[in-house]
């Protein structure tokens, strides 16, 4: 299974935090993914049209996946072979590129030719017929600039920095000291990010510190686990443990000894 990584044209550092691809050519039967939650929406697209790709409902994912935050466990089965691309967006993006409410995306995703009119559908035609990464990569971009330009959505600085707030202290910032500092109610801020982020800022805040223990996890800098649950601001291992499963589908302990990481934000299963 290869992964590769590209981070985006400068043009759209602010939105886009990096593209994806994923290429898994054998047929040994099919592959189960589970998405880690990390704060992010996204999009993925897959690159083979013989691919099966459905959720643990038996639900048959589109080929052009729009997707919000996830913040409950999943699964995707992925029939082989499985080839994809995706892009990681930064939080604010479903507002700010699509001009969607982000609320209306969370835990869920919407087919992204309900978005394109007939001239933009063309975009799916160009990617298919597409003959490398980096021509992928120009159309994708390109469409999401021309998006930006079509709704032009001022970003919320407001929320925009709390954001930056949450994220730079891995979500142990006082919430009621920020919401002090930027002089707005409790009502308000979780008002604005859910239509920004499409969670509340505390759900935010417990992802940016699940996040944190588990890159404390995958980088083994740690004795044993109470360690990381003191290090993030967890009450105590359970409290640390309960939150893993909450946002990963699985224990720490199970992720150590049997998940294969294909992504950053996807786990494969075996």
């Amino acid at each position: 299974m290869q992964y590769i990584k590209i981070p985006p044209p400068a043009s759209l550092e602010r939105y886009v935090r990096y593209f994806w691809v994923v290429d898994n050519p054998t047929a040994n039967g099919p592959r189960i993914f589970r998405p880690i939650t990390d704060g992010c929406p996204g999009l993925m697209l897959q690159l083979e049209a013989t691919t099966s790709v459905i959720d643990q409902y038996q639900k048959e994912l589109p080929s052009f996946c729009l997707y919000g935050q996830t913040i409950r466990h999943r699964e995707i089965h992925a029939s082989e072979p499985f080839k994809a691309m995706g892009i990681c967006f930064t939080p604010l993006a479903l507002k700010t590129i699509f001009g969607l409410d982000a609320h209306e995306l969370t835990d869920t995703c919407l087919d992204l030719n309900e978005l394109l009119g007939n001239h933009d559908r063309f975009l799916q035609e160009q990617f298919w017929t597409a003959t490398s990464l980096e021509q992928r990569i120009n159309l994708l971009s390109n469409y999401l600039e021309e998006q930006l330009r079509i709704n032009a959505i001022q970003t919320d600085n407001l929320t925009d920095y709390a954001l930056r707030q949450l994220i730079r202290s891995k979500g142990n910032v006082s919430l009621k000291d920020l919401q002090a500092e930027l002089n707005v109610s409790e009502r308000l801020l979780e008002r604005r990010f859910k239509q920004s982020v499409g969670i509340s800022p505390n759900l935010f805040a417990r992802i940016c510190r699940f996040q944190a223990s588990l890159h404390q996890l995958k980088t083994s800098r740690f004795d044993k686990l109470s360690d990381i649950a003191f290090d993030n601001g967890y009450a105590d291992q359970s409290h640390f443990i309960r939150t893993f499963k909450e946002f990963a589908g699985f224990s720490p302990f199970r992720y150590q000894k049997t998940s294969n990481e294909v992504a950053e934000n996807l786990a494969e299963w075996f």
